[in-house]
């Protein structure tokens, strides 16, 4: 106890005794309680059990009931007690979890394009079932309801208020696989990383996502210009044209500056592409004639966000893209962003002019896997190409 107090010692509660101190809230004077008792292993303990004034208001009869309940081994010491805490905090510091995988990854990917979207995907989908366990303590029922809740349950795109009452539909087979394999990612990134222990299983993945192409047909195309060319806002228009001019991404075209672009030598210069690597692609006519159709201010970026800051908001393209699509009458599923991607790649794969590897370099593929979707437009293409040959050897056998 230190200074020396005079004990108190109280009639009918042996083992309990007090001190007179100072309340530390009020300054007024107030009983300390305190017990003394025997451990099981017989060792002497001596501690403080409380203060008559707030928060403890202890009492001789709740302080005589907590030294019974040392005596019996039911509750700890004091001292043991907050030993325990320490270990436990102690512990608690070295055991990753999902949430702290998370964070550790995050900063690991720092620089990764992509990191704002696997934010979302864990924040809404990972964090809530996983968040506070390790992946050793996790079993394959865990990731089987979270699949089949996506699967069945209801889509709620995140930052989006409803406009409409009633069920949503579920998620998207290819939303539930990106979830999934981030869900693998972490788990992974620790593992390889002697951070924890890795997943006990396999995560098995659902069927039926398919590629989609989205291409459109040349009369669906040719509306599709116009009413880029005719839309109020010239810069969202013009902005859906240079993705179908050149394939690029949506980030990409957003995040193009003055700076990377040589009109002189009629180049692009595309930064920290999705693949890792900047690019350098070439300026056709028609995505030259967009570029010099737009006013140089002071802002660096092309396309400008609103109030002319920054560049182009995600979604303020978002919402004039869908509004683009539905006044040129393409259907509802059809996707933007990626249907003017897809349709710049089909038209080159089908043309029978151009390579797939060059298709892979201007589309900025890492690898020519994820060109593969079109291989089957180029085979068309030699096709009729070998078909016009059979043509000239049948109208040379019927010269007489």
């Amino acid at each position: 106890m230190g200074k020396a107090y005079t004990r108190y010692t109280l009639k009918g509660h042996k083992g309990v005794f007090f001190i007179l101190g100072t309340s530390p809230v009020t300054g007024e004077p107030e009983r300390i309680f305190y017990i003394r008792y025997r451990t099981p292993g017989g060792k002497m303990v001596e501690e403080k059990a409380g203060r008559t004034g707030k928060p403890d208001s202890m009492t001789p009869a709740k302080a005589r009931a907590i030294r019974e309940d040392r005596l019996r081994g039911k509750d700890l010491p004091n001292k043991v007690r907050r030993e325990a805490e320490r270990a436990e905090k102690a512990v608690e510091a070295t055991r990753y979890t999902f949430e702290a995988l998370w964070t550790a990854y995050k900063e690991a990917n720092a620089g990764k394009r992509g990191l704002v979207n696997d934010e979302n995907r864990y924040r809404n989908h990972i964090h809530g079932p996983f968040g506070d366990r390790e992946p050793k303590d996790i079993l394959p029922l865990d990731v089987d309801r979270l699949r089949l809740s996506m699967l069945k349950g209801s889509a709620r795109p995140p930052g989006r208020k409803r406009k409409k009452p009633g069920p949503r539909k579920p998620y998207a087979a290819g939303t539930v696989i990106s979830v999934l394999s981030l869900f693998k990612r972490i788990a992974n990134f620790g593992a390889k990383r002697n951070l924890c222990e890795s997943l006990r299983f396999a995560v098995e993945m659902p069927k039926g996502a398919k590629e989609r192409t989205e291409d459109m047909s040349e009369a669906q195309m040719a509306r599709y210009i116009r009413t880029c060319r005719e839309w109020p806002d010239r810069q969202a228009g013009d902005f859906q044209l240079l993705l179908l001019f050149t394939g690029m991404r949506r980030g990409e075209a957003r995040n193009l500056k003055w700076t990377d672009v040589d009109l002189g030598r009629g180049f692009l210069h595309l930064r920290d592409r999705k693949g890792g690597e900047d690019t350098v692609i070439p300026l056709s006519e028609a995505a030259r004639g967009v570029i010099e159709a737009q006013t140089q201010t002071t802002n660096p970026f092309i396309f400008l966000g609103e109030r002319g800051e920054g560049p182009r908001g995600i979604r303020q393209i978002g919402d004039s893209a869908r509004a683009i699509r539905d006044a040129a009458g393409l259907p509802k599923d059809w996707r933007p962003n990626h249907g003017l991607r897809h349709t710049f790649a089909s038209h080159l794969a089908s043309s029978g002019e151009v390579d797939l590897f060059i298709v892979q370099k201007l589309l900025g593929h890492k690898t020519a896997a994820m060109t593969q979707r079109y291989s089957h437009l180029r085979d068309e293409a030699l096709r009729r190409g070998t078909e016009v040959m059979a043509r000239v050897v049948k109208e040379a056998e019927g010269v007489k």
